[in-house]
């Protein structure tokens, strides 16, 4: 997982960066962000123009980084999971169509770590209210 930035109340913010960590996550927190990851991970992948050659795939990984949301994940300070995000960055796309952000069992996270999530909106530029990003 990569570093992303700081939260009230001891809490991180990490970006999930391959499949055993997106599975990791939907252990933790009940829910499948792991299916999701892989979906647009796929995606991603598929819209990729590799180049002739031996070198053809190159590029692939970070064509992946630029073209699928951004899947992250807060942590308190015990590493126990808070909240998951998919976030469409600018330039990106998802089949969703939006930005979603659930709490442990798809529950809502806004109660408890809206502060949190008004700290990574503020890092990252980005609107993240509830009335979009919390899907139920």
């Amino acid at each position: 997982m990569l570093y992303v930035c700081d939260a009230p109340g001891g809490a991180t913010w990490f970006q999930i960066e391959t499949e055993a960590e997106a599975a990791r996550e939907s252990d933790l927190m009940g829910h499948a962000v792991e299916k999701h990851f892989c979906l647009e991970r796929k995606r991603a992948a598929s819209s990729y123009a590799p180049r002739p050659g031996l070198e053809r795939d190159i590029g692939l990984e970070q064509h992946i980084r630029q073209v699928m949301p951004a899947f992250l994940t807060l942590r308190d300070h015990e590493g126990g999971g808070l909240a998951t995000a998919m976030l469409l960055l600018p330039g990106r796309s998802a089949a969703s169509g939006r930005s979603i952000i659930v709490g442990p069992r798809n529950s809502d996270p806004y109660p408890k770590h809206g502060k949190a999530i008004d700290a990574l909106a503020a890092h990252l530029g980005l609107k993240l209210d509830r009335a979009r990003c919390f899907p139920y």
